[in-house]
């Protein structure tokens, strides 16, 4: 598989694509000005204590106060409290847990007003950004991210990926991190792991041990909230969790941001900086790589496949729903087969575009209805498979009786949402119509159908007159490399009244060919 990251720098913002065999299938965006990144560490204070949510308010330094339930403090609460209380005081004057005397954990079913005070200062981790209405939430379980491992303080646990298959690769690299990990601070490895030596593991702790130092130095007579540790730039994340051997390819529009990017890569993969590249052309980067089409294809409400069947994706407060139809295209003898045809290709579109929106919380799928089991069992079977890819905690449940599919999806950051819809050239912006972009595709997508229907019949379309220069223009133009593809020549008429997406086509006995 071909994996590429298209990075687009702008003075306000950063947008990251993800590319998978030239599929769009992840875009990020970072403004310059944002301040809360989940992975961030604050010195935060209890504002308030909610026992009948069994919650706590911390301000952190945001417009909203941060959210942090009992069941996110974490067993080893005491022994954080303890620390941070010191490290403020001064009366521990070493970042090491090695002579620190770790307290009892708390009860899994305690109250939060029985651990916690008002006003109290407290060491939390930014576990959600803020969304919508609501605060940033945060986690009393700090986490210190590396590429390979990531580090656990007040812990004793040493966990292995389970994406590792490999029993002894796990067993070695368990017995390997039990014998350099720090004392007092567990260790979870990551899948990038696999294969690499105790040097590449040592020298990662060695890094992140200098990054839990300098919370230590930061937190001596602080005051909060404060923020004590930045997560990494989201390019500079992104690199880090997903950057593996498979990787072909990223190129980087701004000269700075990519001179920052191949340094990084040199500390974290030299031997992958060759596939760093500037993109030195005056033509947009997104345009370049037909990212722009792509994105005005995949946002909005509807989303079209290629067969012609689309999707309805519908938000509300409590879910998301998705409607899966046919389209007016669905032709075959066998009705069975064509739904399941069209059911897997919504599966494996639904999947993307779970990752592409990072759509989170209750999903509610309606698929074709099918009526043999095993049909049912091999879509959900379809279905995990395309969800592997996403790095995103997710579960996905059998279909209902009623036919419908619920995936519940970890959600860490505001849905990406990008009105993909055009100021409509005919009635100078009272209205919208689908992207311009894509008229060619729908073209196509129609003329593909006729073919097929149609085997035997003559064609005439008639276009906007720009549309019928863009289809005969150059050699081959499009008209000749479609005649080429469908062996059917079509008849290209320009009409003045049409607007600019407009098309209509016709019979030998110039009757309308009606596709709705």
């Amino acid at each position: 598989m071909e994996k590429e990251l298209i990075i687009n720098s702008t003075p306000t913002e950063v947008e990251i694509a993800l590319l998978e065999n030239s599929k769009l299938v992840e875009l990020h965006n970072q403004k310059t000005n944002d301040n809360f990144t989940v992975g961030d560490i604050f010195l935060g204070r209890i504002k308030r204590l909610m026992p009948g949510l069994n919650a706590a308010f911390v301000d952190i330094g945001h417009p909203k106060d941060a959210f942090l339930h009992y069941t996110d403090l974490g067993p080893k609460l005491k022994s954080l409290l303890k620390y941070t209380n010191g490290a403020i005081s001064g009366g521990i004057n070493t970042h090491t847990l090695d002579n620190f005397k770790m307290e009892s954990d708390i009860i899994k079913t305690g109250k939060v007003d029985h651990v916690l005070k008002k006003k109290q200062p407290i060491l939390v981790q930014v576990l959600k950004e803020p969304i919508s209405t609501k605060g940033p939430r945060l986690s009393c379980e700090l986490t210190l991210p590396g590429r390979y491992i990531v580090l656990t303080p007040f812990s004793n646990v040493v966990a292995v990926s389970k994406k590792i298959a490999n029993a002894e690769e796990r067993k070695r690299l368990h017995l390997l991190v039990e014998s350099i990990r720090p004392k007092n601070f567990g260790v979870i490895v990551r899948t990038a792991a696999e294969g690499k030596k105790v040097a590449d593991l040592h020298e990662e702790i060695i890094t992140i041990m200098k990054n839990w130092e300098d919370i230590f130095t930061q937190l001596h007579k602080a005051k909060p909230p404060l923020k004590l540790l930045s997560e990494l730039d989201k390019t500079s994340s992104i690199l880090r969790d997903v950057l593996t051997d498979s990787f072909n390819r990223i190129v980087i529009n701004d000269k700075q941001l990519y001179q920052n990017i191949r340094s990084y890569m040199e500390s974290i993969a030299p031997e992958q900086v060759k596939i760093v590249n500037h993109h030195r052309s005056n033509r947009p980067i997104f345009d370049a790589y037909g990212i722009t089409k792509q994105i005005k294809a995949s946002f909005g409400k509807t989303a079209t496949m290629p067969s012609g069947a689309y999707l309805v994706i519908e938000h509300t407060e409590a879910m998301h729903v998705i409607d899966v139809n046919s389209g007016h295209k669905m032709s075959s003898n066998n009705q069975e087969e064509a739904v399941m045809r069209v059911n897997l290709e919504a599966a494996e579109e639904i999947a993307r575009q779970l990752r592409l929106r990072d759509i989170g919380g209750i999903i509610i799928i309606d698929f074709i209805d099918m009526r043999k089991s095993e049909q049912r069992k091999e879509l959900i079977k379809a279905m995990r498979k395309f969800m592997k890819k996403d790095r995103a905690q997710h579960t996905i449940l059998p279909l209902s009786k009623f036919g419908l599919m619920q995936i519940t999806r970890q959600r860490v950051r505001p849905e990406v949402n990008i009105n993909t819809a055009e100021v409509c050239p005919t009635c100078n912006g009272t209205g919208k119509i689908n992207a311009t972009l894509l008229v060619i595709d729908e073209l196509e997508r129609d003329l593909n159908f006729i073919a097929q229907s149609r085997p035997k019949s003559k064609i005439k379309l008639q276009v906007h007159p720009f549309i019928e220069a863009y289809l005969k223009k150059g050699w081959p133009s499009l008209q000749m490399k479609w005649y080429m593809k469908y062996y059917k020549w079509m008849r290209v008429q320009s009409n003045n009244d049409f607007h600019l997406t407009q098309y209509q086509f016709y019979d030998e006995n110039d009757d309308e060919i009606r596709l709705n």
